[in-house]
């Protein structure tokens, strides 16, 4: 508050004393109205109080510097003095209504944000009642009848219970990580824990979580040779692929193709020098890891790729059930690495690419940290 006092008394001065220096050709009237003018941007920003103190202090300087006769609270006609008069009751309306505004406004946008939240939760809360009663009901079903008729159940019945149990359970865990996730970046404290990662390792223990819900689809890999290590949150990233490839698994056709592709970006600049005791050239390189997950499905309607990162937000089209936290899930994560993502539609189906900045190290050099 104080803050607001000594910067709104200031503006205050500032425009009179502005006004002054071109006293001599600019009327007295038009300052009231350079004044005036000051004192709604001051309401614009400021409370209430340094408000109606900008405004008592800006009717006290305009009359004793620039009404006649100057330098003396006193005013010489019955004119001016209902200006002064009107100056001053104008200035201090001004100062209330401008504030009530920002009030009235600040009530409608708050009262926005909170049934924006009010739906995002209901949304949230209406997907779960599906996606998790789903998988608990698959566990519950097939533990009963393992439980109740063991006995009448064939071996390949018995794995198909099991099997079934252990499918319900990974999409459970999936979505509590989702959660999970999505807390984390609701906190704002996310930070990433970077140790040197292995890409191939990270790539294939990804796909071998998800051998069940991709082994109808035909998975083409493609990682560069020679891949550097890169200083990455390993859990992160792992999660941003495992999104990715799961969403492409379950919204595209059975036995379409899905391409991971990782490679090294390096952008390398040269910088030439020919001093005697300088080196004939200089070589800077910044490295990035790219990650594409291209998919052969019915792509993204063009209108709602702008839209698909954001919370809780699910296609149109999109069949029933799912949060829609995957994708935000996977730009957060990105975005903690400073890098960014990119969805676009290709001929054959969509295309993710991320790129994240990082360290990179070779195998040879590892051994000597």
């Amino acid at each position: 508050m104080s803050a607001q006092f000594f910067i709104s008394i200031a503006l205050v001065i500032l425009a009179a004393a502005g006004c002054f220096l071109v006293s001599a050709y600019v009327d007295y009237k038009v300052v009231a109205f350079i004044l005036l003018l000051t004192v709604s941007l001051v309401a614009i920003v400021f409370d209430i109080v340094p408000v109606l103190v900008a405004a008592t202090l800006s009717a006290l300087i305009w009359n004793f510097f620039f009404i006649n006769p100057r330098f003396t609270f006193h005013i010489g006609s019955a004119e001016d003095g209902l200006l002064f008069l009107m100056y001053f009751v104008i200035a201090l309306i001004n100062a209330v209504l401008t504030n009530r505004l920002r009030r009235i406004e600040k009530q409608v946008r708050e009262k926005e944000e909170k049934e924006k939240t009010v739906k995002l939760y209901n949304t949230l809360l209406n997907s779960l009642s599906h996606e998790l009663k789903t998988p608990i009901a698959a566990i519950v079903g097939a533990t009963d009848n393992l439980l109740a008729v063991s006995s009448r159940l064939s071996e390949e019945n018995k794995k198909e219970l099991v099997e079934g149990i252990s499918v319900a359970t990974l999409r459970l865990n999936q979505q509590v990580e989702n959660l999970l996730s999505m807390s984390r970046l609701e906190s704002g404290f996310i930070q990433p824990k970077k140790d040197w990662t292995d890409m191939n390792e990270l790539v294939y223990d990804v796909v071998h979580r998800l051998e069940q819900q991709l082994k109808d689809h035909k998975l083409n890999i493609s990682i560069e040779d020679n891949l550097p290590f890169y200083k990455l949150d390993y859990g992160l990233i792992e999660q941003v692929l495992y999104n990715l490839l799961y969403n492409a698994a379950i919204y595209t056709p059975e036995f379409s193709d899905i391409l991971v592709q990782v490679k090294n970006n390096t952008d390398k600049t040269y910088t030439l020098d020919t001093g005697d005791k300088a080196p004939s050239s200089v070589k800077n390189e910044t490295n990035s890891l790219v990650i594409i997950v291209e998919d052969r499905g019915p792509g993204f309607p063009p209108e709602e790729i702008s839209k698909v990162f954001d919370k809780f937000y699910r296609l149109s089209n999109a069949r029933t059930g799912g949060t829609g936290l995957g994708l935000s899930i996977v730009k957060g994560f990105v975005e903690a690495h400073n890098g960014t993502v990119i969805l676009e539609n290709v001929p054959h189906g969509a295309r993710f690419t991320i790129d994240i900045p990082a360290e990179t190290s070779y195998i040879n050099n590892l051994k000597n940290e």
